[in-house]
């Protein structure tokens, strides 16, 4: 049986260990956005020793690239995307204190052994539901990479934006099929 959260960011560990697969969570506070070109840019700035852009302790990334913002919108349509090109890199933003991400798709045996061992989530957004998802989000602004247009790093102010638990901390998996005792 699911359980609904209301949580706000920045997330603890407490937080993210309460939660199991097929919770959900409505999630209030600051996110940012990022994509593949935008996580490769990540990394290779912690190979350099550069300070990235916003701080992974507690932190969420929204794999998304959202719509230019139609008049009185803050964002336009923010939908997520398949969360398997950013698997090479998330084990390594875990390691460092990012909490959850938040995307759409199955992830990685690594990615979900990452999740264990730092006491992380996964969240699935609903896709095709950009337009919707949009509505829950407050404020937007460009914090990085704007040359990467869509893919930028954004920080979002969100209320109550509807998260599913794919993978919890623990490693339970949402879509994995349980085995019936017969």
């Amino acid at each position: 049986m699911s359980t609904t959260y209301k949580l706000t960011t920045p997330l603890t560990d407490e937080d993210v260990c309460k939660l199991v697969i097929g919770d959900v969570v409505l999630l209030t506070g600051t996110i940012y956005t990022a994509r593949d070109a935008a996580h490769k840019r990540l990394v290779e700035s912690l190979d350099k020793g550069e300070t990235l852009p916003f701080d992974l302790k507690g932190a969420l990334i929204y794999y998304v690239g959202p719509t230019p913002a139609p008049p009185g919108r803050p964002i336009g349509a923010a939908g997520p995307t398949t969360s398997y090109r950013m698997d090479s890199y998330a084990p390594r933003l875990h390691s460092l204190g990012l909490k959850a991400t938040i995307g759409k798709g199955k992830r990685s045996d690594e990615v979900k052994a990452a999740l264990t061992a730092h006491k992380a989530v996964y969240f699935g957004a609903t896709g095709g539901a950009g337009a919707l998802l949009s509505q829950c989000i407050k404020a937007a602004r460009v914090i990085a990479y704007e040359d990467l247009g869509p893919e930028a790093i954004r920080e979002l102010t969100v209320v109550d934006f509807p998260l599913l638990v794919i993978n919890d901390a623990t490693g339970g998996e949402l879509y994995v099929k349980p085995k019936l005792d017969m």
